[in-house]
């Protein structure tokens, strides 16, 4: 699986393009012939054309994969790299044959998607977003040279509507509706964006084995924690190591000092030096991302941290819970043997066996390539897919979602990254995230290539408020944002 991102030293107006850049590899997801074309100096806008394709893509009635489509760029005579602000305005996009692009109210990106009914690979060319350079400052003459970089990360749209916590099963610390008696398994209905009580009564929110890593089982989940309920976009794998190498190479020295975790073990392969960091295994899920590292990817690719409750969502859909499930849907579980059939690190790894839906039980001695269960035949349970085709949300590395387990979890309120970081690479604006440097709210779900599978199932709740702010090498990393 091969993703290519490209860059280029473009002359405004005048669709001039000198690549410069070679290949960063990630999530079968490809960018190429970048241009900008059409500016309009009064308006202070031009049009950033691209092609872009991805393969096992598909559009149904409620439920579609898409491309969350973002721009950098580089002002004459800067060293820096700086987030592009695009029309709010869908209509002001141009998507190519078959394609659909949405706008976002704040203008940090766009989805682009299907149009209509469709399985199979994709390929939009001469996609085009309308970028209001004017917005970001600037006022580039006819000709003058701007360094552009598109990026694309696939997503899972996940609409709107209600669905279950918990599995009515027996996982630690898992979610439950209380009715008055000793009774632990009736699954909680979430059926709008509302406050939600949590409390040991009728009526309310509750969990199993309260107290320690899995929360304090009081307060409430106000209106503007994000539930589930509302539509939201998932990023459809983890974030994998060509993507945090393409991360890190948009960063200062300073910032790519403090976000560069430089390890060599556990399959983690990222290595070269500023602005030239590469993967040997690039779309191998991300290992060693602490909770700062993870939550500065998101608010550097304009998206934020999911909530524990999306996490369900996004494994469970709206299906009626199946007890102790995992995130396919079933108890049906089959691990990785060691190694995968194939190149390793090519991106074109399968299974072995190749019924293996799962990595789990250290026999990988770290984390798999992403997507690698699923084929263009599979269905939900071989390709070890959530409800919606979000894909690993059981095993391979720790999701990292905000908790409902302590105050200062339940402080967040959903607010979207602004493409932004400060000089050191910490996140920016976003004081109802989890604080980057004590990880406090943040919790781990869906357990990891190196534990037992008691922790990979969708409603496992064991460390769901547990806290660390190192890197270890089970953990990863998952963006989402709200749908417009």
């Amino acid at each position: 699986m091969k993703h290519r991102t490209t860059m280029g030293w473009l002359a405004v107006g005048m669709g001039l393009m000198f690549l410069m850049a070679g290949p960063a590899e990630a999530n079968n997801i490809r960018v190429a012939n970048v241009a900008l074309q059409n500016q309009n100096t009064d308006a202070k806008t031009a049009d950033v054309v691209f092609d872009l394709a991805w393969s096992n893509s598909w559009r149904g009635a409620d439920n579609w994969d898409a491309a969350w489509v973002f721009v950098k760029f580089r002002a004459p005579g800067s060293n820096n790299w700086q987030h592009a602000t695009l029309s709010t305005n869908s209509s002001d996009h141009k998507p190519a044959a078959n394609g659909t692009i949405t706008a976002v109210p704040d203008g940090k990106g766009a989805f682009v998607y299907r149009a209509s009914g469709y399985t199979g690979s994709v390929n939009y060319v001469q996609t085009k977003l309308r970028w209001n350079y004017g917005t970001n400052g600037y006022n580039f003459a006819k000709g003058e040279l701007v360094e552009v970089s598109v990026h694309a990360i696939e997503m899972v749209y996940i609409p709107a509507g209600p669905f279950y916590l918990g599995s009515g099963g027996a996982e630690s610390g898992h979610f439950y509706a209380p009715d008055g008696t000793a009774q632990t398994t009736n699954a909680f209905l979430v059926s709008s964006e509302n406050a939600i009580t949590v409390a040991n009564s009728s009526g309310n929110l509750y969990y199993v084995n309260v107290g320690g890593n899995v929360g304090d089982g009081s307060g409430t989940i106000s209106n503007g924690f994000p539930k589930g309920y509302a539509a939201f976009y998932c990023m459809k794998y983890e974030v994998s190591q060509g993507q945090y190498a393409d991360f890190l190479n948009k960063l200062t020295a300073a910032q790519d000092a403090t976000r560069y975790p430089n390890y060599s073990d556990y399959r983690y392969t990222i290595g070269g030096t500023t602005t030239n960091r590469s993967a040997s295994a690039p779309d191998r899920a991300c290992n060693y991302l602490s909770w700062a590292d993870g939550i500065a990817y998101a608010d550097w690719a304009a998206l934020r941290p999911m909530t524990e409750l999306e996490f369900e969502k996004a494994c469970r859909g709206p299906a009626q819970p199946v007890v102790n499930e995992y995130a396919w849907g079933t108890t049906a579980i089959t691990n990785l043997a060691t190694p995968e059939t194939g190149t390793l690190g090519s991106g074109t790894e399968t299974p072995n066996p190749a019924t293996a839906n799962c990595c789990y039980g250290n026999v990988m001695g770290g984390p798999t390539r992403v997507g690698i269960f699923a084929t263009a035949t599979s269905g939900r349970q071989g390709a070890g897919a959530g409800y919606y085709g979000v894909m690993e949300l059981s095993g391979n590395l720790w999701e990292r979602p905000v908790t409902v387990g302590n105050v200062a979890g339940r402080t967040f309120q959903g607010t979207m990254g602004d493409g932004v970081l400060d000089p050191n690479g910490n996140p920016t604006g976003n004081p109802d995230w989890p604080n980057y440097s004590t990880a406090s709210g943040a919790g781990l779900r869906g357990g990891t290539w190196k534990d037992t599978t008691d922790y990979l199932r969708s409603s496992d709740r064991f460390y769901a408020a547990y806290t660390s702010e190192f890197r270890i090498s089970t953990f990863g990393s998952r963006a989402v944002r709200l749908a417009p």
